[in-house]
């Protein structure tokens, strides 16, 4: 083992997710680490990603699973060497047993909470000798390069040989991410785009008697489409216009349309399991039945669906069962806007991924790295922008390992 003094110092900037696991996954025999966090504690967003449940990752297949990032290819090496059964080994290894949950994501099993998870993480990271240095806020390089940090009303100087910035993004500012460190990147010459919301509530300018009824209801089982992108899965109405884990796995496409034309179409599969042929065929006898009375007993629709049916078509659309067929199958709601930034689960934007290399690092900047968030890719939820993270901080920290 070498003395303390031949070691090379590494300096992580931001202690969430990625940083966590960068740091355990270090070999401390080779590295002198030290984490600098903002905040009183480590992992504050990581903990409120927890609330509600905490997904750790989802357990499809790999080659399914980097699928579900845009651009698809950026972060497929990571993912491969760190897989989302490589995570659970790991928690387990730490501590924290899981589960996989009825729609294939991963828990910690019952019982066991995220500040147990993140407490595991820190022991990890005690054990391993890493110094945490709280209440340290990232201020940019002085004229040498050392970073700066203010903590309290002094600025401190810090020389590493190899620094990782895994500051986030810029979504739930009351955790500290709020990208504020955008602007010092700029200076320094690297090329960023600006932050927007992903995996948020999308605006659509409902009727208002439509709301009055229909706020808060689940619209379930149904398949969203955007360009060439659908996803199967339950949406929520909301008076702003819907959310739920079917359309924010849209929000890159639905964004783009946004960027482009000012506005979107989504189309809403509201009966995936059969066919247009088949619900023509339902509709076939109908008898002295209403409409209404028709989608309930023939298709089992919720007074949401039959809402939703009204306020989206046309008079002559929804009473001509041939149309209504066809609309079930393919119905188009359009987007007027996304929610605010700082409402959003995640955020793309940042540092453009042109300006780093295979290994996260920057081009312009050798020895230094970006993780996490702070780069422009985009995951839905359901683990996989944790996944994404945790990923990035391992393939860093074994490149690193290798590096010596």
């Amino acid at each position: 083992m070498p003395m303390e003094k031949d070691k090379k110092t590494v300096a992580i900037v931001g202690g969430g997710a990625s940083a966590l696991m960068l740091a355990a996954h270090l070999d401390t025999n080779k590295f002198q680490v030290s984490i600098y966090e903002k905040n009183a504690a480590l992992g504050r967003k990581f903990l409120v990603a927890g609330d509600g449940g905490f997904n750790l990752t989802h357990s499809e297949d790999m080659e399914s699973f980097i699928k579900r990032y845009t651009p698809v290819t950026f972060l497929e090496k990571g993912l491969t060497a760190f897989t989302n059964d490589e995570l659970r080994k790991f928690l387990l290894e730490i501590g924290i047993e899981t589960y996989v949950g009825s729609s294939k994501r991963v828990f910690p099993v019952k019982g066991i909470k995220p500040i147990e998870v993140l407490s595991a993480f820190l022991k990890r990271l005690e054990e391993k000798n890493v110094a945490v240095n709280t209440k340290h806020t990232w201020k940019g390089w002085n004229e040498n390069n050392d970073l700066i940090f203010e903590n309290g009303e002094k600025e401190i100087a810090v020389k590493a040989d190899i620094i990782v910035f895994a500051l986030g993004g810029s979504s739930w500012k009351v955790t500290g991410s709020d990208g504020g460190w955008l602007e010092l990147f700029q200076q320094k010459g690297i090329r960023t785009v600006p932050f927007q919301a992903s995996n948020c509530a999308f605006k659509i300018e409902w009727n208002s008697e439509f709301i009055i009824g229909a706020e808060g209801e689940p619209i379930k089982n149904v398949v969203l489409k955007c360009d060439d992108k659908e996803k199967a899965g339950e949406v929520v109405i909301t008076k702003f216009g819907m959310e739920g884990g079917a359309i924010y796995a849209l929000s890159a496409p639905i964004r783009k349309q946004l960027n482009e034309k000012g506005k979107a179409k989504i189309l809403m599969d509201l009966k995936p399991g059969i066919t247009v042929q088949q619900i023509k065929d339902k509709f076939s006898k109908r008898g002295n039945r209403s409409i209404k009375k028709l989608l309930e007993d023939r298709l089992s629709f919720t007074d949401a669906h039959i809402s939703l049916l009204k306020n989206s078509l046309t008079k002559e659309e929804f009473t001509d069962l041939e149309k209504l067929a066809d609309k079930i199958k393919a119905l188009p709601v359009r987007i007027t806007g996304m929610a605010d930034i700082d409402e959003a689960i995640s955020t793309v934007g940042g540092v453009t991924l042109r300006e780093v290399n295979e290994n996260f690092e920057l081009i312009k900047i050798p020895s230094t790295y970006v993780i996490g968030e702070m780069l422009n890719w985009d995951a839905p939820t359901g683990g996989y922008l944790l996944q994404g993270c945790f990923s990035m901080g391992a393939w860093v920290a074994e490149h690193l390992n290798r590096s010596l």
